[in-house]
C-alpha cells in the first residue's frame, strides 16, 4: 500500500503443513518452459545486519521431520507422441516432492522464502509452473503467507530489492529507456507481484512495468488519464491513483483503479477537490488521498478524502494532512518545493514522518487530530523532504535516508525499522549501504 516518487535536480532526490489445502485443487496447472530469464543478482556487500535471520517457516520443521527427496523430472522429448506427451505432462506436474503428496507438497512451498523461488523453480517443470505463472503468490495471499520486500532506487536506472527478514540486498535488471525517461521525475508503486514506475517521455507519460515473476522490465501500460504527481497506494492485487497533473500542468480531481491480475484500468468517480503533490494510503479497507496542493491558486490542501470501494463514494474528511513542516512555514517554503506527506499505514494506524522536526506522529481517527509519538532516525537526512522514503513493512515502519553526500559524491544510506507499540520509536538499524544519491523512489511489494 505504498507510493513513491521522485524529483531531480532542484528537489535532489524510494500452519502447518497438515491442514486441510483442498481449496487450491481446483486450479489446473498449465506445464509451461522457461525460457531462461535469469534470477535476481545478489549484492554480497552487506556493511551492516549481515547476520541473518531465520525465514518464514522450515518446510523440515512443517513436515514434522519427514524425510523425502526431491526427484528433478527430465522435459519429455520432442519426438513422443501427443499422448506420451501428456502422460508425461501428467506426471511432472504431479511429481513436486514424492512421499508427501501434492497437497502438502504446496502447501509446504507456500511458506518457503520467496527469496529461494528462483532455485526452487528450477528443479522441474511443475515447481516453475506455480512459480513463473503466478500461482504460488495467489496461493501465498490467500494463505496468509506474505513477505514485504523493500524496493528502492538510488540511480536514475537502477533498482534494488531488500528483505528486512534475512537483511539481504538485490539487485533488479537495469530499466531499459530513452534519456527522456531517465531525467524525468518518477512515481513508483508495488501491486501484487509487479514494480510500476511512472515517467515521462518527451511529452507522454509512460509506465514501466519490473515482474518478479520474470524478472524483467517491460513498458507499454496506458492509463485511461496520464498524470504524474499524484496519490497512490496497493492492496493486495489492485491499486488506486488519484489527483495528479497531465503534460500542461492542469491538476486533476479524477481516480483509476488498476487491477494487476487483468491489467486493466478502470476510471473512478472524481474527488471532491482537484489535487496534485498528494500522498494516498488503504486504511480499514479504504482509500485516503491525504494533503497536496489544488485550486487556481496551488494551495496547500489541509483536507483529506476517504473512497469507499463497496459505495464508490468519496468523503471530504478536513485536517487530515499532518501539515507543511516548521520550517517551510517559517522559510515561507513555495509548497511545490516540499515533499508530499510522508505518511504510512501499520495495522490500520496512520502515521507520518516531519522530517524537519524528525518527528513521527500518529493520527487519531476518533478526534481526527495528530498527536507527536516520538522521534525519527537520527540518520534521516532529506531535503525538504525529498530522498527520505517513509513506509510501511508488513507490520513495521522503515525508514530509508542518510545525512546529505559530501561533496566528493560519498554518502551512506540506512534502513531502520520500528514496529509500533504503546511507548516511543525504538529504532532497528537494519542495514547501512554506501550510495552517493538520496532514495529517488521506494515503494513496498507484499506477496
Amino acid at each position: 500500500m505504498l507510493e513513491g516518487r521522485s524529483c531531480l535536480v532542484s528537489r535532489a532526490l524510494p500452519s502447518s503443513c497438515e491442514q486441510d489445502s483442498k481449496w487450491y485443487m481446483s486450479y489446473r496447472l498449465e506445464v509451461e518452459v522457461s525460457n531462461g530469464k535469469r534470477q535476481l543478482d545478489l549484492d554480497g556487500e552487506e556493511e551492516h545486519g549481515s547476520k541473518k535471520s531465520s525465514r518464514l517457516l522450515d518446510p523440515k520443521e512443517m513436515v514434522q521431520k519427514t524425510q523425502f527427496t526431491v526427484v528433478p523430472l527430465p522435459l519429455a522429448p520432442t519426438d513422443q507422441s501427443e499422448n506420451q506427451r501428456q502422460a508425461g505432462d501428467h506426471s511432472d506436474s504431479g511429481s513436486l516432492i514424492h512421499p508427501l503428496g501434492r497437497d502438502m507438497s504446496i502447501n509446504c512451498l507456500l511458506r518457503c522464502s520467496r527469496a529461494d523461488y528462483g532455485s526452487i523453480a528450477s528443479l522441474n517443470r511443475s515447481f516453475q509452473s506455480l512459480i513463473r505463472s503466478g500461482l504460488i503468490y495467489r496461493l501465498r495471499r490467500l494463505n496468509g503467507v506474505i513477505e514485504h520486500w523493500v524496493y528502492f532506487s538510488c540511480h536514475l536506472l537502477e533498482w534494488e530489492a531488500f528483505d528486512p527478514v534475512t537483511r539481504r540486498w538485490m539487485h533488479l535488471p537495469r530499466m531499459t529507456s530513452n534519456e527522456c525517461f531517465m531525467c524525468s521525475d518518477k512515481e513508483s508503486l508495488a501491486v501484487g507481484t509487479e514494480l510500476l514506475v511512472f515517467g515521462k517521455e518527451v511529452t507522454s507519460h509512460v509506465i514501466y512495468r519490473y515482474s518478479i515473476l520474470t524478472n524483467s522490465w517491460s513498458s507499454g501500460m496506458k492509463m485511461n488519464a496520464p498524470r504524474c504527481l499524484f496519490g497512490s497506494a496497493s492492496l493486495g492485487e489492485i491499486a488506486i491513483l488519484a489527483g495528479g497533473c497531465d503534460s500542461m500542468g492542469n491538476i486533476y480531481s479524477s481516480a483509476e483503479l488498476y487491477d494487476s491480475e487483468k491489467k486493466t484500468w478502470v476510471t473512478l468517480p472524481s474527488m471532491h477537490k482537484p489535487r496534485k503533490m498528494c500522498s494516498a494510503v488503504f486504511m480499514d479497507g479504504k482509500f485516503y488521498v491525504i494533503g497536496g496542493i489544488g485550486g487556481s491558486d496551488s494551495k496547500v490542501l489541509a483536507c483529506g478524502e476517504e473512497f469507499d470501494l463497496q459505495t464508490k463514494t468519496w468523503t471530504e474528511i478536513p485536517n487530515m494532512s499532518p501539515g507543511r513542516s516548521g520550517a517551510a512555514r517559517e522559510n515561507d517554503m513555495p509548497p511545490a518545493a516540499e515533499a508530499p506527506p510522508l505518511v504510512a499505514v501499520v495495522n490500520n494506524q496512520l502515521y507520518a514522518a516531519d522530517y524537519a522536526d524528525m518527528e513521527v506522529r500518529k493520527y487519531n481517527k476518533e478526534t481526527k487530530t495528530w498527536a507527536t509519538v516520538g522521534r525519527l532516525p537520527e540518520r534521516a537526512g532529506s531535503m525538504n523532504g525529498w530522498g527520505l522514503a517513509f513506509r510501511a513493512c508488513g507490520d513495521r515502519l522503515i525508514v530509508i535516508g542518510g545525512p546529505r553526500p559530501s561533496s566528493l559524491g560519498e554518502g551512506t544510506i540506512e534502513v531502520n525499522s520500528w514496529v509500533p507499540n504503546d511507548g516511543p520509536p525504538q529504532w532497528d538499524l537494519l542495514a547501512r549501504k554506501q550510495s552517493a544519491n538520496f532514495v529517488y523512489n521506494c515503494a513496498v511489494m507484499g506477496c
